[in-house]
């Protein structure tokens, strides 16, 4: 493998961008333009020439490779850039041929002009021609428990409608209606990821709303108990809504609102939970030992298992590492291992907000604090793999990662942000990746090249999540 030095790498990424501009000034295809490129930078490979001719970063390649797999009904490969690196510096590396056919379909080029038909025969590729019996074999299909299938916006007021219709034609709160608040609970939980903050903080402060008119009507036990528990977890989804539209005080309001219905009903989990999204708000306003004491709140009242773990690598070791304290942040991340792997639905996915990959991710997020980057990018890579690409999961451990980057490998670490800023437009933007990308920007801050500078342009011109006026961004 050819071995270069960043600063060639960045010379090559400029002289090439210069090429794809000048060449689309001329109206010339992707293929003209990467023999352009070729012609001019002989040390390029088909490959990335191609790459680079489309104006692509290999994240890109790598999430559009995923989608094209999930659109197959397949599981996405575990491609990184590391790999696509090796295939198009590396002679002896040599993709699959599965790999082969899926990077022929991204760029929708033949193998030949990409340079990897070397020792094999394949078909001429067609847009329209799927994988290969071997290539559909090598990736399992998902779990049914895993495949969630995905709720678009209109079906957001839909499920509170079908809640406000139950409380209509029973007249009043009954077990029924509790029951069915129950699961649309469960349904915002689930598909919290899946929709703009904004979007879905409105639907669940409309869906309290008409729990909060049904209890007005002070219905008899247990119902009244069942609907105060629905508006605690209610109040504690809007309480992260509101954090991620980065309103602190708004969500300081709805989590202490959650956490006192958790407390009139028993409910130990959600009363954990709360602590836990409590010490998340006071580590980002900078309050570390106002964290730890809501976190260690938190674990006196959290079940043992997943609860318990989610307490512990969410809101205890990340408070522990910020305040220097890494070998007790270490035993914190280790006992979250031991309860999720007891825990015999501790590596489901959705539950609440907490998997295995948000597990890996807040480990990477504490090795960092604590200095070791070494492991903090093994953990952010481990998270990464785990997360389906453009999903704000997998958005945070690329900022993670790309934090962890930024020292030893700036240009990674400001291409990783900007595929993030690519697929994620301003209002899905969380504030936890906004504070990831100001945190990296500002470490990128002495790096003088076009990638950091794009980047720092980028950033600098994100619109705030919520205006002077108010109003969230559409």
């Amino acid at each position: 493998m050819t071995t270069m030095s960043r600063t060639h790498r960045y010379a090559i990424r400029y002289a090439a961008a210069e090429i794809r501009e000048r060449c689309r000034l001329e109206e010339r295809g992707v293929e003209q333009v990467a023999a352009a490129i070729q012609a001019a930078l002989p040390t390029v490979h088909p490959l990335e020439a191609w790459r680079l001719a489309l104006g692509w970063q290999r994240p890109r390649t790598i999430a559009r490779i995923a989608a094209l797999y999930r659109s197959r009904g397949l599981r996405p490969p575990g491609l990184s850039s590391a790999m696509l690196c090796r295939w198009e510096h590396d002679a002896d590396a040599w993709p699959s041929l599965d790999y082969v056919e899926a990077l022929c379909a991204v760029y929708q080029a033949r193998p030949d002009q990409l340079g990897l038909d070397r020792g094999v025969r394949l078909a001429v590729y067609h847009p329209s021609a799927g994988y290969s019996a071997s290539a559909a074999d090598a990736c399992a299909l998902l779990a049914p428990e895993m495949m969630v299938t995905m709720t678009t916006a209109a079906g957001l007021p839909a499920v509170r409608e079908s809640l406000q219709l139950a409380l209509l034609a029973a007249g009043t709160a009954t077990s029924a209606v509790v029951d069915q608040a129950d699961e649309v609970t469960e349904h915002y939980a689930l598909n919290y990821s899946r929709h703009a903050p904004h979007v879905l903080f409105e639907e669940v402060y409309r869906t309290r709303g008409l729990l909060t008119g049904a209890l007005a009507l002070t219905p008899a036990e247990p119902v009244a108990a069942g609907l105060r528990r629905s508006a605690g977890w209610l109040s504690g989804l809007l309480g992260n809504a509101a954090f991620h539209l980065e309103d602190l005080s708004g969500a300081r309001v709805h989590l202490t609102t959650a956490a006192t219905c958790a407390e009139r009903t028993g409910d130990s989990r959600l009363a954990a939970w709360a602590c836990g999204a409590q010490a998340m708000v006071a580590r980002a306003a900078g309050h570390h030992e106002t964290a730890l004491n809501h976190a260690e709140r938190g674990l006196a009242l959290a079940p043992s298992g997943l609860p318990r773990a989610q307490l512990q690598a969410w809101a205890q070791a990340p408070s522990l590492a910020a305040l220097g304290r890494a070998q007790e942040a270490d035993l914190a991340l280790a006992d979250a291992a031991r309860e999720l792997e007891a825990d015999p639905e501790g590596a489901a996915p959705g539950r609440y907000g907490f998997d295995s990959a948000e597990y890996r991710l807040h480990e990477a997020e504490a090795q960092r604090v604590s200095g070791r980057t070494d492991k903090a990018m093994a953990a952010a890579e481990s998270s990464l793999a785990a997360c389906t690409p453009g999903t704000p999961g997998w958005a945070a451990a690329s900022l993670t990662l790309a934090q962890a980057e930024a020292l030893s490998r700036p240009g990674d670490a400001a291409e990783r942000a900007l595929a993030v800023l690519e697929q994620h437009p301003p209002a899905r933007l969380r504030s936890t990746a906004r504070a990831r990308l100001a945190d990296l920007t500002a470490s990128l801050a002495s790096v003088d090249t076009a990638t950091v500078a794009d980047l720092r342009e980028r950033v600098r011109a994100l619109p705030p999540a919520i205006t002077i006026h108010g109003t969230a961004l559409a």
